[in-house]
Order: structure tokens, then sequence, then C-alpha cells
């Protein structure tokens, strides 16, 4: 099971995500670097934990704003491997952000259309190019459902993957920056029993290094975090045994 570190972005800095309360969001506090600037709190990543992989979530995009493609590049050019969600809603939207080069691309379900354009976006992009996020609040999908055959999390989970997805990330934003844990556990668990070819992802909310442990045993591909990193509640020795213990099991 891999970490993703998180950057949460608005107006050019890294803020700190409380249960998705966007307006609320202020520049991090961090005990790795001083800065908020996405590049010093990206390098503070690989210089205390190792960490070359980023989930950026473009929250002015969104929003509706154009997408950081400055920002994005500048971290690709530093050699991160980006995944990111800059709220595409329309294929065009996820071109763009292809033509830029982004490893992967988030297809959430807050923002994107419905179901045909995931299925439109898989089928261009290939499935090693894009994520679908199942953006939960307090457990309820957050979006337009209008198109989706049911509005249960399952369900809409199992009509992305008939599309064609392969990674599924299970995001309740109130849990975000909560470290009271991700909230989604019952869901993984399904996902993986009833999915096993499919990568399930989780985030929002991780507490410590047991929340990981826990995380590990549902069989889950990778867990995003960022309050946890960033108030040293994840230490990188820790991080280091979940490695270990990862390469020992596939070796």
């Amino acid at each position: 099971m891999r970490i993703i570190p998180v950057l949460d972005l608005k107006a050019g800095r890294v803020v700190r995500g409380m249960g998705g309360r966007r307006s609320e969001y202020a520049p991090i506090s961090s005990t790795l670097v001083a800065s908020s600037l996405p590049l010093d709190v990206a390098q503070a990543f690989r210089d205390h934990f190792g960490f070359d992989e980023l989930y950026v979530a473009d929250l002015d995009a969104i929003g509706g704003a154009p997408p950081a493609l400055a920002t994005f590049a500048a971290l690709s050019n530093q050699g991160f491997r980006l995944w990111v969600d800059a709220g595409v809603r329309e294929s065009q939207d996820a071109a763009i952000l292809a033509g830029a080069g982004i490893e992967k691309i988030i297809l959430g379900l807050e923002t994107i259309t419905g179901p045909s354009v995931l299925g439109s976006i898989c089928e261009a992009l290939g499935p090693e190019g894009i994520v679908f996020s199942l953006d939960l609040k307090a457990g309820q999908p957050v979006g337009d459902l209008r198109e989706w055959d049911s509005p249960a999390p399952l369900d809409i989970a199992a009509q992305a993957i008939e599309m064609g997805v392969e990674t599924v990330i299970l995001l309740d934003l109130a849990k975000v920056g909560s470290g009271s844990g991700t909230g989604t556990e019952d869901l993984c668990k399904k996902l993986t029993a009833r999915h096993p070819h499919v990568e399930i992802v989780a985030g929002g909310g991780v507490k410590d290094f047991s929340d990981l442990l826990y995380l590990c045993a549902l069989g889950l591909g990778a867990v995003l975090v960022a309050s946890a990193l960033h108030d040293g509640r994840l230490r990188p020795e820790e991080l280091a045994r979940l490695r270990n213990a990862d390469e020992r099991e596939n070796s």
C-alpha cells in the first residue's frame, strides 16, 4: 500500500483542508516546512519521507477557475509524479490536463457532468491515465447524480468500473483534516471484495500509523494523507516499516 501525500492548492498556496469547508481553508502550518508554497511543501515531503508521487487538489479549478497548469508543470519538472484533481467537468477539461502531461487525471463525482462523460474520457485516455473519485460528504455522494443508475455509493462505483475505471478513490470530505479516520472503511472493505482487480484508494482523516495498518489490511492500493504528515502524527520510520513490509510480501 502506497502513501500519497496531498497538496490542497488555493490561491497559489498549500492550504489545510478541514471538513470540506473550503472557504475556511488557510495556508498550512507544518512541522515539516515553514513555507506554504507548493514546490517547498512538495520538496519537504520528499526530504522527510522520500515521496515522489503527489495528489494535487486544485481547489480553485474545482470551484470553476482555470487549472493551475504552471504549478503542475513546475512540480513535474522537479520529478514529481502527479495525480491531479482540477475539477474536470467535460471531456475537454481532461484533454487539457492530458496535454499538460498529467500522469493521473482525477474525475471526481463532485464535478463530472455525468457517467457518459466519465465513459468517454476513460475511452479516450485509457484507464491507466484516469482515476475516478467517489466523492462523499458524511457518507452521502456529492455531485449531480441524475444520470447515474443509482445514488448508492457502491452502485456508483460499480457503474464507473463497468465503464473501464481501474482505480477508485473513496473520499469523504467531512473527514478531511479531522484525524478521526477516513469514515469509508466499510465501503473500502466491500469494494475490495467485490472488485479485486480494481485499485481502491482511501483519503481524508487518517489519524496515525494504526489507521494505515488497518487500511492496509483491507487490501487498499494507496492512501491519501496530508494533515497527519504536517502534524508529525506519521513519522518517516513508520512509513519505512510499511514500505519494507510490502516489499517483503511482494518478494
